[in-house]
């Protein structure tokens, strides 16, 4: 196959790109690395990104996270900045690449547990990842020529969290191999319209 993977130089997007080297032809992009670079905040980026990769099986998206707030303090506009990149970022990767991907081809988003276990500090990402589970939802039965359309939530990822789990002290660290598998399996398997949580 032949696989797109945004933000492949990423704590989770490393470990992907390890595991289907092996067997899949897998281009990378990213905002600084990369075969390729894009921006997720631009459309514009986004569709030339997919002009350079035509014919591709698969995309994955791990890139762009998002910030810290205080709910006391946060506005609109800080959700609006903090919902470009990883909400609207992959919902247009969606959105431009279904025009691009081969038919039966697959996207495989990223959302994050606090979509599910709320915690201080994390309104606009748990804002921002719930909408991407409805988003996905509502794709899935959307999309057409037989491609399908998963997200991922992963819970702390055992590779960051030496720099995050102060922030979290109630998250478990989740093991990369496990994280890694529900990757793989939303591209090895037939299903679609599914939010796989990998939380403990």
């Amino acid at each position: 196959m032949k696989i797109l993977i945004i933000g492949a130089h990423g704590t989770i997007g490393k470990r992907i790109t390890e595991r289907l080297s092996g067997k899949h032809e897998v281009i990378t992009a990213g905002r600084n690395s990369g075969d390729l670079r894009v921006d997720l905040t631009s459309k514009k980026s986004i569709q030339d990104l997919f002009e350079q990769v035509k014919g591709l099986d698969a995309c994955l998206c791990t890139a762009a996270s998002g910030a810290m707030d205080n709910f006391r303090s946060l506005t609109e506009l800080d959700l609006l900045i903090n919902m470009k990149g990883k909400l609207l970022g992959q919902v247009n990767t969606v959105l431009i690449g279904q025009h691009y991907l081969n038919d039966n081809g697959c996207f495989t988003l990223t959302s994050g547990i606090f979509a599910d276990r709320p915690s201080k500090g994390v309104t606009g990402g748990g804002m921002i990842s719930g909408a991407l589970h409805s988003f996905v939802l509502s794709a899935a039965v959307e999309l057409e020529r037989g491609l399908r359309v998963n997200v991922v939530s992963p819970g702390m990822a055992e590779d960051s969290a030496a720099d995050f789990s102060r922030f979290f002290p109630d998250l478990k660290p989740v093991g990369m191999g496990r994280i890694v598998d529900a990757y793989v399996e939303t591209i090895e398997k037939d299903n679609t319209g599914e939010i796989i949580r990998v939380y403990e």
